[in-house]
């Protein structure tokens, strides 16, 4: 952007919509407000913990001296399940019992050994472990340590998706101080209420259940990284948020390319001082992945192991034949995140969903502008590229988000998406204000009625009530 372009943006951002949207209580005012909405959405949801507290268990067992759960959950799904069982040697081992066709009579340890069930002479029962990156649990602690087991996880998951409004709005901000945007602080202010009421995270933010908790926390700290990110004027704390971010959902590691570019550019020609900001970035990421590796080999063997390979669901024997990960989910995946429609009736309820939810452009269609950037300013090309490595991992999966109201795994990445609406610079005017209002309308709907009106919702072929 050129020093001319950088002024007009300036003149731009001082007119008439300046007032009260740069004051120093601005992003306290808008944190109220998210507070408000979503305590109203969430509703009596805040007085009780939710259907699948597993980071709360976990935190909980942290508090006891356990890694693992223990005595074994009540309630919830999606725990990793890992047998110990005595071999006809007299050996001890832990592992899990093979149910596909291909494997079935086999028990793989979790050092990777495959045995024949024959060999077992007896179980000596099953250890429950949370499935999920653990950093979610650091937040539960000072409720688990009041309440156990009983804490709530609805409550402590409203509050930080309440940040998500105002850190967006400061991160917009930033970037156009930065001379890197042009939009004004209102256009910033419609973007930030974009994210967080106009896209699948606000019904995720009112759940509380496990993985919408992880989705909440990982937006909350990919915004820290993209404004930590900007002019790579703090590393060492966008590296922090960039290393709990994977310790929240494992995808989102692949954000770092932001970084490193941003790094590259404001370091011009001085390949020490860009040498010296990566250095600075990567020591809180390798601290933590020291932990994480540590934290995994103590309860699965594994160092990249966080227990999603012990779930105890129906598509264990998937699982076994194509992998966690594999180009045989790619079409699916892609299926639910850009094609799924509600289905309109005549008659009441008028609009069904399915379990696997709504395609992306529906649930946020003011991603329509990224099909037409205006500017594809320095940020333009860094942003996809780490918008596409985030989203390969979840679009190669073994699961699409399902149960769900909009494909809640693009969570992952939409801030960067927001981000890249931004610096595309095309006037949002009256359409774009249009799209985005349309956008919180439809997920003000999912807020109010994903998991408390089944009969909004079709269950598929798994035979599940959206309920609790």
């Amino acid at each position: 952007m050129s020093p001319e372009e950088r002024q007009v943006g300036s003149v731009r951002a001082s007119g008439p919509t300046r007032g009260w949207l740069e004051r120093w209580w601005t992003p306290l005012a808008l944190y109220a407000f998210a507070l408000a909405v979503l305590c109203a959405v969430a509703a009596t949801r805040l007085s009780h913990q939710s259907t699948d507290p597993h980071f709360v268990f976990q935190a909980d067992a942290w508090l006891n001296g356990r890694l693992a759960i223990d005595p074994p959950p009540e309630k919830g799904d999606d725990w990793a399940v890992v047998e110990t069982v005595l071999l006809d040697d007299g050996t001890e081992v832990r592992g899990r019992r093979l149910t596909s066709k291909k494997w079935k009579g086999q028990f793989r340890t979790t050092v990777g050994d495959d045995l024949p069930v024959s060999r077992i002479r007896r179980s000596l029962g099953t250890s429950y472990y949370v499935s999920f990156p653990p950093f979610p649990s650091v937040l539960m602690l000072p409720q688990a340590a009041v309440h156990g087991r009983r804490a709530n996880d609805v409550a402590p998951t409203v509050l930080v998706a309440a940040l998500v409004l105002p850190l967006a709005f400061f991160t917009l901000g930033r970037l156009r101080a930065a001379g890197l945007s042009r939009r004004t602080p209102a256009d910033d202010l419609w973007l930030a209420l974009c994210l967080a009421f106009g896209t699948v995270f606000f019904f995720s933010a009112v759940q509380g259940r496990v993985w919408f908790t992880a989705h909440v926390v990982g937006v909350a700290l990919a915004l820290g990284y993209a404004l930590a990110t900007v002019q790579a004027r703090h590393p060492i704390a966008a590296g922090l948020c960039l290393g709990l971010a994977a310790m929240t959902r494992t995808p989102m590691a692949f954000l770092f390319p932001l970084f490193l570019f941003e790094a590259w550019r404001v370091a011009g020609p001085d390949r020490r001082r860009f040498a010296l900001l990566c250095a600075r970035f990567a020591a809180p990421v390798v601290v933590i992945a020291i932990a994480g590796v540590a934290f995994n080999l103590a309860r699965f063997d594994q160092p990249t192991e966080f227990g999603h390979s012990y779930l105890a669901v129906r598509q264990q024997a998937q699982m076994e034949q194509s992998g966690l990960f594999s180009l045989d989910y790619l079409a699916r995946n892609l299926a639910v995140g850009f094609a799924l429609l509600p289905r309109f009736s005549a008659h009441w309820p008028y609009v069904v969903i399915g379990g696997h939810g709504l395609a992306l452009w529906f649930t946020t269609p003011i991603l329509f502008f990224l099909l037409w950037p205006r500017e594809r300013g320095p940020w333009h090309r860094p942003l996809w590229i780490s918008v596409a490595l985030v989203a390969i991992p979840s679009l190669l999966y073994q699961n699409s988000g399902w149960l769900q109201f909009g494909y809640r795994f693009a969570l992952d990445y939409m801030v960067l998406l927001i981000l890249l609406v931004a610096v595309g610079g095309r006037a949002l005017g009256r359409t774009g204000k249009v799209l985005i209002a349309v956008g919180i309308a439809i997920n003000l709907f999912g807020a109010i009625t994903f998991a408390r009106y089944p009969q909004f919702y079709r269950s598929d072929d798994y035979g599940v009530v959206l309920r609790h």
